[in-house]
């Protein structure tokens, strides 16, 4: 089954319920069994069937005792035996009822298939108890060398280029330092004439 993420914002957890798939809905039809059930069964909860015994536990008509007689997994209702109400017109209805607000008092086991689920959860706990029991296994890895064939790497060549940008710096440079020394060597000329021209 697909793992759902959980969702904390109220209008997507309701978005969610009614968009469910089947698959999904049925769970969503689960109700807690009574204490006698439980204790023979092994099981707290399981989603109700038409045929099952519930007892109302919530609402107006909390108490009240029936047979499911209609599953309506798409209004998320349920509809016991004998609780109706009467409309103005005189004609009598089933009173829809929240799966979550019933109590499971008789199981309905015609149905091999759903023997099978309450098998399959009373071995649950069993078998969380002895994986709780068990110490953890050490493992004992054991390390293979595995003969690897070097095969010769190919080497690129490397290409030495210098960029044009640097050969300009280093043209200016060097223009820079002879016009330094031709200003220097103009300096020296003139200072030895303006020298001579003193004695």
């Amino acid at each position: 089954m697909q793992a759902i993420r959980p969702v904390t914002k109220p209008s997507k957890q309701r978005k969610m319920v009614f968009q469910a798939p089947t698959h999904m809905r049925y769970k969503l039809f689960a109700a807690p069994l009574s204490p006698e059930l439980k204790t023979s069964h092994g099981v707290n909860s399981l989603p109700v069937r038409s045929g099952d015994t519930v007892r109302v536990m919530r609402g107006d008509n909390k108490g009240f005792e029936g047979k499911i007689t209609r599953v309506d997994r798409r209004k998320y209702k349920i509809y016991v035996e004998g609780l109706t109400r009467e409309k103005v017109d005189g004609t009598t209805i089933f009173i829809p009822v929240h799966p979550s607000k019933v109590m499971i008092t008789r199981l309905n086991l015609d149905d091999k298939w759903r023997k099978k689920i309450l098998e399959r959860k009373k071995a649950v706990p069993k078998k969380l108890e002895e994986v709780e029991a068990k110490p953890p296994k050490r493992e004992v890895t054991e390390l293979k060398e595995e003969v690897v064939e070097e095969k010769p790497k190919r080497t690129k060549r490397k290409v030495t280029r210098k960029p044009a940008v640097r050969k300009v710096k280093e043209k200016t440079e060097e223009a820079k330092k002879e016009a330094k020394s031709k200003k220097t060597r103009a300096k020296r000329k003139t200072s030895v004439k303006k020298s001579e021209e003193g004695m």
